[in-house]
């Protein structure tokens, strides 16, 4: 099971979409800079970025490499938006990188809202807020990835045994009762606590057959975002 830290900062943006130039169409004019927020997912691979609601299959192969975002639906605009180029920079913030004046990344995905949680802690995406859950190495480009919120855990779920899916899954670090973990996108899940120097154990319930299995300490104390940690359970 791999984690990841979420991170949260204001950022200016700038649009516009990438179309053949032709004399019917004119010059195209992006957008002025207007304010927005960031977070990113994923790990510095931005394997997590693959697929994704845009329907762009794997963005290395397709040419978007990892330069990509997925965008609150209050920007992903029932996926018209798919395909826009957006020109971010950090703004007022003591994580930005002074030296990067802004990063350029493409809209692939929807960062879809989680209404359980605050707009301001946890419902990052929320409407109406204008939110970019960026890749990894993108965000890194222009402000320091862990300034963030240590408030969330992102959780990847592999080699998953019997049908090899899963419908629900728990959190319980070593000072802290179970916590019910909401699903964040594809085979990652998301907890709202703070969990930092706890070790980790999860429960997880197959959508399937029903089957549930209980990986205790799964992740020690020590554990760091990026990481890999193995158990020895699995569904049958």
């Amino acid at each position: 099971m791999a984690s990841s830290i979420f991170h949260f900062a204001t950022f200016l943006l700038l649009s516009w979409m990438l179309t053949k130039p032709t004399s019917a169409l004119g010059i195209f004019r992006p957008s002025p800079w207007a304010l927005a927020h960031a977070t990113f997912y994923g790990d510095e691979t931005a394997s997590a970025t693959m697929g994704g609601a845009c329907g762009y299959g794997n963005l290395f192969t397709n040419g978007y490499g990892t330069d990509t975002a997925a965008l609150s639906s209050t920007l992903f605009n029932d996926g018209f938006a798919c395909g826009t180029c957006f020109q971010i920079k950090c703004y007022q913030s003591s994580a930005c990188h002074s030296t990067v004046p802004f990063t350029t990344v493409t809209a692939t995905n929807l960062c879809p809202p989680n209404w359980a949680e605050p707009s301001d802690n946890g419902g990052w995406c929320n409407p109406p807020r204008a939110h970019f859950d960026m890749s990894k190495p993108a965000f890194m480009r222009i402000a320091e990835w862990k300034a963030g919120n240590g408030y969330w855990l992102l959780v990847y779920v592999m080699n998953v045994g019997g049908g090899g899916d899963i419908g629900s899954m728990w959190v319980k670090g070593s000072r802290t009762g179970w916590i019910r973990m909401s699903h964040n996108w594809g085979a990652s899940y998301q907890a709202f606590a703070s969990l930092g120097g706890q070790g980790l154990s999860f429960r997880v319930v197959s959508f399937t057959t029903g089957q549930s299995v209980v990986a205790w300490n799964a992740a020690p104390q020590s554990w760091s975002v990026g990481v890999t940690y193995s158990t020895n359970v699995n569904f049958r």
